[in-house]
């Protein structure tokens, strides 16, 4: 189960600080500009090819995905 999925629509005041290590951080709009390098981030797939940005399938997750993820996490936290 997740503990806290945090959605990031923009980078410029997100502190990584905050994520534990039983979380998910999901990059979706203008935050998968920044590429998910570290455990448990990813980046929205559609959001990414929306803006021409080529990522591998494994750091990327669906819209459908993303909505599974949100039915599982205790909380959610969108920033």
């Amino acid at each position: 189960m997740v503990k806290t999925l945090w959605l990031v629509r923009k980078l410029g005041d997100f502190s990584s600080d905050l994520v534990d290590e039983e979380d998910i951080v999901v990059l979706i709009q203008d935050g998968v500009l920044r590429f998910p390098t570290r455990k448990g981030w990813y980046a929205c797939r559609e959001d990414a090819q929306a803006r021409g940005i080529k990522l591998p399938e494994n750091l990327t997750l669906t819209y459908e995905q993303i909505a599974d993820l949100i039915v599982k996490a205790q909380r959610v936290v969108v920033w």
